[in-house]
C-alpha cells in the first residue's frame, strides 16, 4: 500500500514541484474505482487534479500554510458520478419556476408542494409539474384529482404530466389555453371524461394520448423567461451537485429547440458551470434533420468546447420519424442511414433513443451499413434505453462499438413491463452484467426528468437490488452488479460516452479532482437505503461546488 501510495506522490509531486497541495482530503474512506478498486483514506488536490491518493499520514504531508485542509470524519468518498443519459439542460431551463414532485411519498405531499408554489410564485403564475414521478410512489397509488389540484391552488392555472401519455389541467389552465374539446386537443389527444365508458361523461380535465400529443401539449404552456432559464440552470445544477453528480451526457431530446441551449452557453461562458456537460443536438424538425444538422454543425465540430462544456455530437432523435420505431419504412430507413453516414464521415458521436430490442434491431441495421461504408468501431455510438435488449443485439453491439447507456426505467416501469413480457423477459431487464462481461460500455443513468428522478442513488439502488418504486422484486441476481461495478458503471462507464475515462471518474493521480464525499457509506449502507444517500461535500475540479453540515462554510468561502 504504501509503495503504490509513493508511486502516486512521485507523479503527483512532478505536477507540484516542491508546491504544496492546493486541497487535502484526509482521514476518510476514499473509493478510488480504479482498476483494483482500492480503497485509501485522503486525497491532495492540485490545480484541479488529483495529485495524491494514499494513507492520511502521508498525504498530510503536502499540506501547506495555505493549504485547504478537510477532515473528511471517516466519510466515504466516491468519484463524482456521471450520468450517461439525462435532458438536463431542457430540465433546467424550468426548474426555478416548477414543482418538483421527484421523491414525494405521498400524493398528499406533492398536493402540499402545489400549494407551497402557489404562496410562493406572484400571484397567477403557472404552476407546472413537468414529470419525474409515478403514481406508484404515491402511498396512495393514485393520480391526482382536478379538484385537488384547484383546492391546493386555487388562484393558479396547474398542470401535471406523467410520463408522456397523460396530464391533468384546472380550468384555470383549460381556459388559458383555450381547450375546451377533444377539438382543441393536439392530434392524437383526447380529453378524459368520468363515468363507466369515459366517453360521453363530463371532462376530468386530464388529457390523455401518445407521445406526440403530450409533447405538443406542454409545448403551449408559457416559458420561462431567459433570467428565469439561467437561475433555473445555475440551480438545477446545484441540485445535481448535491447527489453527487459532477457531469452530465445530455442526448438532447422533445421539446429542445436551439434557443434551448442559450442559458446553458450564459452560464458556461460567466465560468460558473458546476456540472460537466456534454450535449448532443438532435433532430428539432421533422423532414428536415440532416439539413438542420448540416447548418447547425458548420462552426461546431465534434469535441468542440472545453472541459466543462462539450459538443458531443448527435442524439438521441436522430429522426423523428425512427424514434421507437421498429417497423420503418424503406424511405424512412434511408434517410436515417444518410443522417448516420455522413455523423460518420464527420468524425461524430452518435446516441440513439431504442424503447425496446425490435426497435433497436432496426437501427443496427443501419449502423452496420454506414460501418461497412466509414468505420464507426471508434466514434463512440450509442444506445439507450433497451431494457429486453437480446444477447443477440448486445453481441451486434459489442462487434461495432456501441455502447449502452442503460437507465433505471424499470424502477418506475416494472410492473407494466411484467404484465407485458412475463416473468422470465423480466427476471433479465435489463441484462447489464451480461453486458459488462461482454466488455461493452455501460454508463448508468436516469433519463430524467420528465419520465424519471434524476437522482443518481435511486438509480444504484435499484441496479443493486432490482425492486421497482412499490418494491416489487423484478430483476434476477444473475443480473445485478456488485457495489463496486454499479459504481464504476456511474463513473467511469459513463465518463466513456463522453470521450472522458482518461480523464475522470476514478481517483487516481493526474485525473480531474472531481468528487463527492457522502451521507453514507456507499459500501456498507443497506440497499434499501441506498437511495436517501446525499453528498455533504462535492467538488469539480478541484472547486467546491456544493457543501453541507460541517462543510457548509467551505463553499460559502469559494464563492
Amino acid at each position: 500500500m504504501r509503495k503504490a501510495f509513493w508511486l502516486g506522490f512521485v507523479l503527483g509531486g512532478m505536477v507540484l514541484r516542491g508546491q504544496s497541495a492546493d486541497v487535502v482530503l484526509w482521514n476518510g474512506k476514499v473509493l478510488t474505482a480504479d482498476a483494483g478498486f482500492s480503497i485509501q483514506e485522503a486525497v491532495a488536490v492540485r490545480d484541479g487534479k488529483i495529485a495524491a491518493v494514499g494513507k492520511s499520514t502521508d498525504v498530510r504531508k503536502l499540506a501547506g500554510e495555505k493549504t485547504q485542509v478537510i477532515d473528511l470524519q471517516g466519510r466515504t468518498v466516491i468519484p463524482g458520478l456521471i450520468d450517461s443519459h439525462m435532458h438536463a439542460i431542457r430540465a433546467a431551463l424550468s426548474f426555478a419556476t416548477e414543482v418538483n414532485w421527484i421523491g414525494a411519498k405521498s400524493l398528499k405531499e406533492a398536493l402540499r408542494r402545489i400549494h407551497e408554489g402557489a404562496l410562493n410564485m406572484k400571484p397567477g403564475s403557472w404552476l407546472i409539474v413537468a414529470g419525474g414521478w409515478t403514481l406508484d410512489q404515491f402511498q396512495e397509488r393514485r393520480l391526482p384529482t382536478q379538484a385537488e389540484l384547484t383546492a391546493a391552488a386555487t388562484d393558479n392555472p396547474v398542470y401535471v404530466q406523467l410520463g408522456y401519455g397523460w396530464a391533468m389541467l384546472t380550468p384555470k389552465a383549460l381556459e388559458l389555453l383555450h381547450i375546451a374539446s377533444d377539438a382543441d386537443v393536439p392530434a392524437g389527444g383526447k380529453l378524459e371524461r368520468d363515468g363507466p365508458a369515459k366517453i360521453t361523461g363530463k371532462p376530468t380535465g386530464a388529457v390523455s394520448g401518445g407521445q406526440g400529443a403530450i409533447i405538443a401539449l406542454f409545448d403551449r404552456l408559457p416559458l420561462p423567461n431567459y433570467e428565469q432559464q439561467v437561475a433555473g440552470t445555475k440551480k438545477f445544477f446545484r441540485e445535481l451537485n448535491r447527489l453527487g453528480l459532477t457531469g452530465v451526457v445530455d442526448p438532447g431530446g422533445n421539446n429542445v429547440t436551439p434557443e434551448s441551449y442559450r442559458a446553458l452557453a450564459e452560464v458556461w461562458r460567466k465560468g460558473e458551470l458546476t456540472l460537466r456537460v456534454a450535449y448532443a443536438l438532435c433532430g428539432f424538425t421533422p423532414g428536415k434533420e440532416l439539413e438542420e444538422y448540416k447548418n447547425l454543425t458548420q462552426l461546431l465540430p465534434m469535441g468542440f468546447g472545453d472541459d466543462m462544456l462539450r459538443f458531443n455530437g448527435l442524439g438521441e432523435r436522430i429522426t423523428w420519424a425512427m424514434n421507437n420505431n421498429s417497423q420503418p419504412t424503406d424511405d424512412e430507413k434511408e434517410k436515417y442511414f444518410e443522417i448516420a453516414r455522413w455523423a460518420a464521415a464527420n468524425g461524430m458521436s452518435l446516441t440513439m433513443h431504442a424503447g425496446n430490442d425490435a426497435a433497436g434491431s432496426v437501427v443496427l441495421d443501419l449502423f452496420e451499413r454506414v460501418n461497412r461504408e466509414v468505420p464507426i468501431t471508434n466514434l463512440r455510438w450509442s444506445m439507450a434505453h433497451l431494457n429486453d435488449v437480446s444477447p443477440a443485439t448486445l453481441r451486434r453491439m459489442k462487434a461495432l462499438g456501441v455502447g449502452w447507456t442503460m437507465q433505471d426505467e424499470m424502477y418506475f416501469g416494472g410492473e407494466q413491463f411484467l404484465k407485458r413480457q412475463g416473468t422470465t423477459a423480466t427476471r433479465r431487464a435489463p441484462p447489464m452484467e451480461t453486458a459488462r462481461e461482454m466488455g461493452i460500455p455501460v454508463g448508468g443513468g436516469t433519463d430524467a426528468h420528465r419520465v424519471a428522478s434524476y437522482n443518481p442513488f435511486t438509480a444504484l439502488q435499484w441496479m443493486l437490488d432490482g425492486k421497482t418504486v412499490s418494491g416489487m422484486q423484478t430483476r434476477g441476481p444473475e443480473e445485478t452488479p456488485s457495489r463496486a461495478n454499479a459504481l464504476r458503471m456511474y463513473t467511469q462507464g459513463s465518463a466513456w460516452f463522453a470521450h472522458g475515462e482518461d480523464k475522470r471518474g476514478s481517483l487516481e493521480v493526474g485525473k480531474w479532482a472531481d468528487l463527492a464525499v457522502l451521507t453514507k457509506d456507499f459500501m456498507t449502507v443497506p440497499v434499501e437505503q441506498m437511495g436517501d444517500t446525499e453528498s455533504l461535500l462535492t467538488m469539480v475540479g478541484g472547486k467546491i461546488v456544493y457543501a453541507a453540515g460541517p462543510w457548509q462554510k467551505f463553499e460559502a468561502a469559494g464563492r
